[in-house]
């Protein structure tokens, strides 16, 4: 049903494709407003489904719409905050069995508990982490996140909880720094600062992004590139566990603080997370799931 020349409120409103209630539009909608009623208006289709009767402000149809970053008060009052990782990234952030463990599991944990808080846990993606926390469907993401001015844009990052970097692996010796990476095929995880950097080297044949880190790692074993960049500690385990894969330890490639993240501009949430994180550090609660993990301390100095 079409409806008179409508007075548009906000276009492009849903994601695509949009569903509301029964209906599935594949593309985006607009909420037009009539004098009695908000109306959702497709314009590929022309389709225009009623939503509810309008009551009189924008503020009304932004409560409806719109979903806001929750809280440390409110965090605080439910008594649970819930917390977005990868669940693929050992020794960090894995599966073992179907119990979620590791070094960022075990931090966070500790942080949740100095703040008198139990987690719900979600997993998704790496690179969907930081989206669904600008979609506020969770409270807080650690994932191993490198602190970047492109990422600080779009995201509150808390105190880091390590410091690492980029380290290349090779199964041919002398594959070792970023200048052994000239004219080769190099592995790295979609979405990472590991990618980023590796962009950075002009002299590479080709870069290869894969959905995951493993995917990475079995892209290497398999002899299809011949480097993969990842993590220190998880290029330090992995060859640990592997000794017979033949893969070989290379040199830093940059550096960087890994941080939790909250919603922009959630400062309250962030600050409070920096504080119980600072608190686990100096009870010596962190330092002994770190020695734990990486048999060091990989605190930043």
């Amino acid at each position: 049903m079409r409806h008179g020349l409508p007075s548009i409120i906000n276009c492009d409103n849903f994601v695509t494709p949009a569903t509301f209630g029964h209906y599935h539009f594949p593309g985006s909608g607009c909420v037009i407003r009539k004098p009695d009623f908000l109306y959702l208006y497709h314009p590929k289709t022309g389709f225009t489904m009623k939503l509810f009767q309008f009551v009189a402000s924008a503020v009304a149809l932004c409560a409806a719409f719109s979903v806001q970053a929750r809280s440390l008060d409110e965090i605080k009052k439910g008594g649970k905050i819930i917390v977005a990782t990868e669940g693929q990234f050992a020794p960090f952030n894995y599966f073992k069995g179907t119990t979620l463990t590791g070094f960022e599991v075990e931090v966070a944990e500790l942080a949740a508990k100095k703040m008198g808080l139990k987690i719900e846990w979600k997993t998704i993606g790496f690179d969907a982490l930081l989206t669904g926390l600008k979609q506020d469907r969770w409270d807080l993401v650690i994932a191993s996140h490198g602190v970047t001015e492109e990422r600080a844009k779009a995201v509150t990052f808390t105190a880091p909880h390590y410091c690492s970097g980029g380290m290349v692996i090779a199964m041919d010796p002398a594959i070792r720094s970023a200048k052994d990476l000239t004219g080769k095929t190099v592995a790295v995880q979609t979405g990472t600062s590991y990618l980023e950097n590796v962009q950075k080297i002009t002299t590479i044949k080709e870069m290869k992004n894969f959905p995951t880190d493993v995917d990475a790692r079995s892209a290497l074993t398999s002899r299809r590139v011949d480097a993969w960049v990842t993590d220190r500690f998880v290029a330090k385990e992995v060859v640990a566990k592997n000794p017979k894969a033949g893969l070989k330890l290379g040199e830093m490639v940059f550096i960087e603080r890994i941080a939790s993240a909250v919603a922009k501009g959630n400062q309250p949430l962030a600050d409070a997370w920096s504080k119980a994180l600072a608190e686990t550090m100096a009870d010596g609660s962190y330092a002994a799931v770190s020695k734990k993990y990486f048999d060091e301390d990989v605190r930043c100095n």
